[in-house]
């Protein structure tokens, strides 16, 4: 299963793009290559790629906003988007978060190394598919928000949204049991993963861009311990 999936290289250094291109492919991922942001985007329409490595520093559109804007494609295969960057700030990966990154891999990086966090992450998006074939409702409905597990949109009242991946996992997982608490350690093993490594500050910016477009009133803060969700 793995091995069919494809993968979209964006970044301006064409020798960065065949270098890492070379060793996915002699993992058998399908592999397409781009050079800008606005390529990036249209091959992304047509080859509607299961994971997507960006580089965030290219001229003229970078790496952010070619993001945002491949996350508001309509009919999209909901992609796994890892920034690739020398950048290794706090700053930077926060920002990359906010506008719907999923995993942030610093450069320079071993190819082994590069492998096995691609593996990861498609591992990660495979098992959350997978996992909710067999439930009965694809649709959940709390107070005025309404869920659609299977299209990633999500309702508040008439308003509807489309949230960055790792956004939706969120409150997918905190509505799964209203006003339970979740641990940050059990937040960061179900929505983001055992293998993958985040700052300490993901699950404040996903909270609070889940708040800024439900409202502060529906995810409550336990001081010390986690987050639960309310109606």
């Amino acid at each position: 299963m793995l091995k069919e999936a494809k993968i979209l290289l964006v970044d301006d250094e064409t020798d960065i793009t065949e270098f890492i291109g070379f060793n996915l492919e002699q993992e058998g991922f399908l592999v397409e290559k781009a050079q800008t942001g606005e390529e990036a985007i249209e091959k992304a329409k047509v080859f509607n790629p299961d994971l997507i490595i960006l580089d965030v520093m290219m001229p003229g559109m970078d790496g952010m906003e070619t993001c945002e804007k491949i996350r508001a494609l309509p009919n999209s295969n909901n992609p796994i988007i890892a920034f690739l960057t020398a950048r290794g700030e706090d700053y930077s990966q926060i920002a990359g978060f906010e506008a719907g990154g999923d995993d942030y891999i610093s450069k320079p990086v071993r190819p082994k190394v590069l492998v096995s966090r691609v593996k990861a992450l498609l591992k990660r998006k495979s098992g959350k598919e997978n996992e909710k074939e067999d439930e009965a409702s694809k649709v959940i409905v709390i107070g005025n928000i309404t869920i659609d597990k299977e299209r990633y949109i999500v309702k508040n009242q008439d308003d509807e949204l489309i949230l960055p991946r790792k956004e939706f996992d969120l409150l997918l997982l905190l509505t799964s049991k209203p006003e339970k608490v979740f641990t940050r350690d059990e937040i960061y093993s179900r929505v983001w993963g055992e293998d993958i490594i985040v700052g300490d500050r993901t699950i404040d910016v996903h909270i609070r861009k889940l708040r800024e477009k439900l409202g502060s009133n529906h995810i409550v803060t336990i001081k010390g311990v986690g987050y639960k969700f309310v109606e």
